[in-house]
């Protein structure tokens, strides 16, 4: 391939792939709702963290300001089309969960319900909001985390790639394609 160089390009966010997570949102009221995020990211390890960025004028914006909770689930290749349509839908029009058959289950600790289908439900309590502009990032603390036993293996490890999860690239949606190595192979020793 022949290298043409850089061309300037309007600032904006390029930092893809990103993950494409559903959340899912209830507000006192006992209502729920799914919105999809990619503006998402781990931001701490000990406590726990990760923060979302959602527009203020979302239908699930004023749940999670009204209860400072919500569920990150994890989405695969299997839960692409409803990934997609839980981020152009407005809870205000649609019955997510009952258009796209998902499975609302009880959280441990949030009262948002998590996805059934999803291979991992992050439990989140918020602890700061930031007015960015276009969106709210939340920030919030994981309070608990739910994994598909069905990608457990015998020794109690996870293995989350079986489940096929995708990514958000630049308005598209990618699986991850195969293992290209694993977190030290580049240091490690050669035996």
């Amino acid at each position: 391939m022949e290298n043409k160089g850089k061309i300037s390009f309007k600032p904006g966010n390029m930092l893809y792939p990103l993950p494409a997570v559903m959340v899912s949102v209830a507000d006192k009221a006992g209502n729920t709702n799914i919105i999809t995020v990619a503006w998402t990211g781990t931001i701490c390890t000990n406590p726990p963290m990760l923060s979302i960025s959602v527009r203020p004028n979302r239908f699930s914006h004023h749940m999670i300001m009204e209860t400072g909770e919500f569920v990150v689930n994890l989405t695969t290749k299997e839960l692409a089309y409803a990934t997609d349509y839980c981020g152009v839908k407005s809870g205000r029009e649609a019955d997510k969960w009952k258009e796209m058959k998902l499975t609302p289950i009880p959280s441990e600790v949030v009262k948002a319900p998590g996805i059934g289908e999803s291979p991992v439900n992050i439990e989140c309590k918020v602890t700061e909001i930031k007015k960015l502009g276009s969106h709210d990032l939340f920030l919030a603390e994981v309070v608990a985390v739910h994994v598909d036993e069905h990608y457990m293996d015998d020794r109690g490890g996870f293995h989350l790639a079986d489940a096929e999860p995708i990514v958000y690239c630049h308005g598209e949606y990618f699986d991850l394609g195969k293992k290209i190595g694993k977190f030290g192979y580049s240091v490690k020793k050669k035996t």
